[in-house]
């Protein structure tokens, strides 16, 4: 996929965590581990009901409206950290990532928004 595609998926809650479907890449019921958690939860702080889905736009490049920039930090375990500043808080993404991404971007580019 293309580093400048802006891509979509629906967390959800499901047994304490986040997690997420997405049936173009074979995942199902995918869960965000070791701080992403609490990354997603300021994300949606302001979205009634974000625990039955939200709208979960990502980016390696900027686009309108973004909410937050996640910086890499370092790859770990398969995966990689990114952390953000404001606030400052670290995240693993698992190498799931690696469905949508060839190579970790340096920088990833986010926006929580309502289903539609």
């Amino acid at each position: 996929m293309s580093a400048n595609s802006i891509m979509v998926i629906t967390p959800y809650r499901y047994s304490g965590t986040w997690v997420f479907d997405d049936d173009r890449v074979d995942l199902v019921r995918e869960p965000f581990v070791a701080g992403v958690p609490e990354m997603i939860d300021v994300l949606v702080s302001d979205i009634p009901d974000a625990e039955n889905g939200f709208r979960l736009l990502f980016s390696a490049g900027p686009f309108p409206g973004y909410q937050k920039k996640l910086t890499w930090v370092r790859g770990e375990s398969g995966g990689n950290y990114y952390r953000t500043d404001d606030p400052p808080m670290e995240g693993w993404l698992c190498p799931a990532m690696f469905k949508y991404y060839d190579e970790a971007p340096k920088e990833l580019y986010v926006k929580a928004e309502p289903k539609q």
